[in-house]
């Protein structure tokens, strides 16, 4: 049976994910499509959620960067590396500052 479970995992880790990767943009796409048309939603929430493609975008081009300067990948030059997860970093705490504003902003009903 672990036999099994790592030939499955050798053959995974083996598979070119680049085209699941460019693919996967387009159910974020949608995501993002309907969430913007939600009014409750404050505009703090939504604009987290579009710095995650930013964020995207930035590890992308970094990442070309780093093949052509150092002829490394993203993660082995660790300066750069950390400069890219910044841009997550920075669009999870708009996207934690906009759902504690919606929390704040909620009438509380006692009786």
């Amino acid at each position: 049976m672990t036999d099994l479970f790592f030939k499955l995992i050798e053959k995974l880790g083996s598979i070119d994910n680049t085209l699941l990767f460019a693919i996967s943009i387009i159910p974020y796409a949608i995501f993002l499509f309907y969430l913007y048309k939600i009014k409750s939603v404050n505009i703090f929430v939504k604009t987290g959620f579009s710095l995650t493609v930013l964020f995207v975008f930035i590890t992308i081009l970094v990442s070309i960067f780093t093949l052509n300067y150092y002829d490394k990948t993203l993660v082995e030059v660790d300066f750069l590396h950390g400069f890219a997860e910044s841009f997550l970093t920075l669009s999870d705490f708009v996207i934690l500052f906009g759902f504690l504003n919606l929390l704040n902003s909620l009438e509380v009903n006692n009786s």
